[in-house]
């Protein structure tokens, strides 16, 4: 059985020319091969298999909104609540996490807060101390993020993990064995700074302070040991 990528969009094109797409991130982050892993692009209509016959499954970011409700989407969304009934291991990133919460009775829509883009930092909540994926992440870390739509209100029984000065659903406990994480633990320092770039108009239209966010960006080891740990429990 293979940990399965939900691949849910692509790499902005400059960025993806440079430094590949999606799956090749989450893959490195993860800490495995293309033949332990399995991608479907529901993005392009490709089919899902079914939830218990691959080990894990990771759902990744993309340029669409989860609000715009799109076919793919929401045939994803309702094959994602099928494998949280299946108690298969489940990781949602930006777009994943909030497909996820969606999928599950939350409410996802536009941030309040305004874009969150860069190194930004991340607080771990008093739940995360016990929690089989947060444990041992505590205080605060660095994370990557770049992200419109967040998590508005999380599904019932749900349990925030993580915040950020921007965004009260940094991390989310779904069930037992399915997460959300609003930030991106697959990016790295390149990546960040192409994305920052490739954004530089509207950033800056937004008043954001470009050549600062560009400094700012430093590594996130600890957001990115996340996912090394999603792939120790889907194992």
């Amino acid at each position: 059985m293979r940990l399965l990528i939900v691949q849910t969009g692509t790499a902005i094109a400059a960025v993806r020319t440079q430094y590949g797409d999606f799956a090749q991130w989450f893959r490195r982050g993860l800490g495995l091969s293309s033949r332990q892993t399995r991608c479907v692009r529901v993005d392009r209509g490709a089919q899902l298999p079914a939830p218990r016959s691959v080990s894990g499954i990771v759902v990744t970011g993309s340029g669409a909104m989860v609000t715009d409700r799109l076919e793919w989407s929401e045939t994803t969304a309702r094959w994602l609540r099928r494998a949280v009934d299946a108690d298969v291991p489940v990781l949602g990133v930006c777009y994943g996490h909030q497909l996820l919460a969606h999928a599950l009775g939350g409410k996802v829509g536009y941030n309040p807060h305004g874009r969150e883009m860069g190194t930004v930092r991340v607080d771990c909540l008093p739940a995360a101390a016990d929690d089989a994926l947060f444990a041992g992440m505590r205080g605060c870390f660095a994370a990557q993020a770049t992200h419109l739509q967040t998590v508005l209100r999380p599904p019932r029984d749900a349990v925030v993990l993580a915040r950020s000065a921007l965004d009260a659903c940094q991390a989310v406990r779904f069930a037992p064995r399915a997460w959300g994480l609003q930030f991106h633990p697959e990016f790295g320092v390149p990546e960040m700074r192409a994305y920052i770039r490739a954004r530089d108009g509207a950033l800056a239209g937004e008043a954001f302070d470009v050549p600062a966010l560009l400094r700012r960006v430093r590594g996130t080891p600890q957001a990115r040991s996340v996912l090394r740990r999603f792939a120790r429990l889907s194992g």
